[in-house]
């Protein structure tokens, strides 16, 4: 009886040891679902290389006192590296050659203030949408005569060959306004050619238009005109590429949410 008394308490007792047990083991915090690895191609591994027209300010110009590339666009894809967990590399590349480029997989994208066009499509993949622009007129200051696309016509007209410039003329010319195109590989030698005079006028994007005039009030003067539709600028991938397309929309989307990208548009342009 004393035996069988005696083996009862114990296992009480082991049961209520046991339960003691179990209430002061502490608690094991859950770990955080971890972030799915991005699945993409890299011309170099750890590295974001991209392809960039570096003579496009104030989207991508040498910084004359430092030498170090610099822009909005230089800047966005700085972060959107930054967010893959990536170094960042520029490759300065003559507009006419930069999709070839892309195609050949010198670099892994493309940001040059690029519009997205139906064309362009054809060869590249593009990003969603991340600016807004237009194209105006920029013409010489002391020049008043111009005030619109009608105005153009016996005109020389300086664009950067291949831009959306040079097609906005091509179709004022197709629309029977004869303008003379000059075409150059970049847009500073055609803001050089209305400045000694070899061109009336130029058409390019807005915000270069307006930073050239803001710059030097006393030789350039913008014009804008409705023929002119907004059009939008993508970052340009290679279309075998499709994880690392993937992978910038969500960092886009991202620092759009949080406000990252509204920090680098006013840092570059004021409040929008």
């Amino acid at each position: 009886m004393k035996k069988v008394m005696v083996v009862a308490v114990v296992l009480i007792l082991s049961l209520a040891f046991l339960g003691c047990a179990q209430q002061e083991q502490p608690k094991t915090t859950p770990k955080p679902t971890a972030t799915p690895e991005k699945k993409f191609d890299l011309v170099t591994k750890g590295v974001l290389t991209v392809g960039s027209d570096i003579a496009y300010p104030p989207f991508e110009y040498t910084d004359e006192k430092t030498g170090k590339y610099t822009g909005f666009d230089v800047d966005l894809m700085t972060e959107i590296a930054k967010r893959l967990g990536l170094e960042v590399k520029f490759v300065n590349t003559a507009w006419d050659g930069i999709i070839p480029g892309l195609m050949a997989k010198k670099y892994d994208v493309i940001c040059s203030a690029m519009t997205i066009t139906e064309e362009r499509a054809k060869q590249v993949d593009f990003s969603n949408p991340y600016f807004e622009a237009k194209q105006v007129i920029l013409t010489s200051a002391s020049d008043t005569s111009i005030k619109g696309v009608n105005d153009l016509n016996g005109k020389k007209v300086a664009v950067q060959q291949g831009t959306t410039g040079d097609f906005a003329a091509q179709k004022l010319v197709e629309k029977g306004i004869k303008l003379e195109i000059i075409r150059f590989e970049g847009t500073p030698e055609a803001l050089l050619a209305i400045q000694k005079g070899d061109a009336d006028a130029a058409i390019i994007d807005n915000f270069v238009a307006y930073l050239a005039a803001k710059k030097d009030p006393k030789t350039y003067r913008v014009v804008d005109d409705p023929e002119f539709p907004p059009e939008y600028y993508g970052i340009a991938v290679h279309k075998d590429n499709k994880g690392l397309l993937k992978a910038i929309n969500e960092v886009l989307e991202e620092m759009k949410k949080d406000g990252t990208y509204d920090q680098i548009y006013e840092k570059w342009f004021g409040k929008g």
